[in-house]
């Protein structure tokens, strides 16, 4: 992802038939005043497909009408290929009736420019598309949240702006049982309500600027401000731990718990239905230069976090100015 005052870049390839227009479509993208793009091409479907199977692309310039393989077809065969399938295709036509459009649209295209184009609207379409792509690449498939990529790139980017920041580390107690006890696809079930309750109380106790995102498994992060991150903290548990009953199955919920057949352990184990531990570290009081200190801090804090039974908020205390207890001392194993 390109930073500030830094040139936009990306690999695009262009399946054009009609040589002139090939070139001149290779001319206007690598002469982008703000952008720089490697740009190769192809002379038609076939060879078009050849080029992306022995190099995939990031974006796909894909004329409709070619002989032999329509732009139509290729499209289609990149469209349902899990190895091409998520990589941006605009079609290229000089077609615009609405069957035409509708019929690129059905062939999963991402998105439609109709010859003869102006070069700002052939840039202003690569460019959004291959933001979007980016995007998603970077983040988590089963929740759309963003992920670790740019968990980091905005934990540095405050860091490097010298912003006092509050950084919210968020994980699941008992979601393996979870998982084990009631399959895949409902841990997958649980994982999204999570998402949707943390964007739901950051919305509601949030401001401005705040952030979050999903480090993958049951672990999430919400980067806030220092005077937000306790109200936030304490309405994500206390919701948490009204809400998350309803994941069970009415038997399990009534018991508070579920009984796991362990292998590993050789026997069943019994696990009380699921509760949220939330790490709360700050640079009120620290002098944090890299994001692998936040980390350290939050492991630190984690010990004393599931060392209780339950939903915990727990906070850095330096962000208090309160004594760091032996408990904070990375040298101390056993403190937390």
């Amino acid at each position: 992802m390109a930073q500030p005052g830094t040139p936009e870049g990306g690999r695009i390839l262009v399946i054009e038939d009609e040589a002139p227009l090939r070139s001149i479509i290779k001319m206007q993208l690598e002469r982008a005043p703000d952008a720089s793009y490697d740009v190769r091409t192809a002379p038609d479907g076939v060879s078009g497909l050849e080029e992306v199977r022995r190099d995939p692309p990031e974006l796909i310039l894909l004329d409709v009408m070619m002989p032999g393989l329509d732009g139509f077809e290729v499209c289609k065969k990149l469209k349902t290929d899990p190895l091409t399938s998520r990589i941006p295709i605009i079609l290229l036509t000089a077609k615009s009736e609405y069957n035409d459009r509708l019929e690129g649209l059905e062939a999963y295209a991402d998105d439609y420019l109709t010859k003869p184009w102006e070069q700002k609207e052939l840039l202003f379409r690569v460019r959004n598309q291959l933001k979007t792509r980016r995007a998603q690449i970077q983040s988590n498939a089963l929740t759309g949240l963003p992920g670790n990529v740019l968990i980091e790139m905005e934990l540095s980017r405050r860091i490097a702006a010298d912003e006092k920041f509050a950084f919210l580390h968020i994980d699941l107690d008992n979601f393996k049982a979870f998982n084990d006890y009631y399959g895949y696809a409902r841990g997958d079930v649980l994982i999204r309500f999570t998402a949707e309750l943390l964007k739901a109380q950051l919305d509601r106790y949030g401001g401005d600027g705040d952030f979050v995102g999903h480090i993958g498994g049951d672990d999430f992060v919400i980067i806030t401000k220092p005077d937000r991150a306790d109200e936030i903290g304490e309405a994500i548990k206390s919701n948490f731990d009204v809400q998350v009953p309803a994941q069970y199955d009415p038997l399990d919920r009534e018991h508070g718990y579920v009984i796991v057949h362990s292998s590993r352990q050789g026997g069943v184990q019994k696990f009380d239905l699921l509760s949220i531990t939330i790490l709360i570290v700050t640079n009120l009081a620290r002098d944090i230069k890299h994001s692998a200190q936040v980390s350290d801090v939050a492991r630190d804090l984690k010990k004393k976090g599931k060392a209780h039974r339950g939903s915990i908020v727990v906070a850095d205390r330096r962000a208090h100015g309160l004594p760091v207890l032996p408990a904070e001392n990375p040298a101390d194993p056993e403190g937390t």
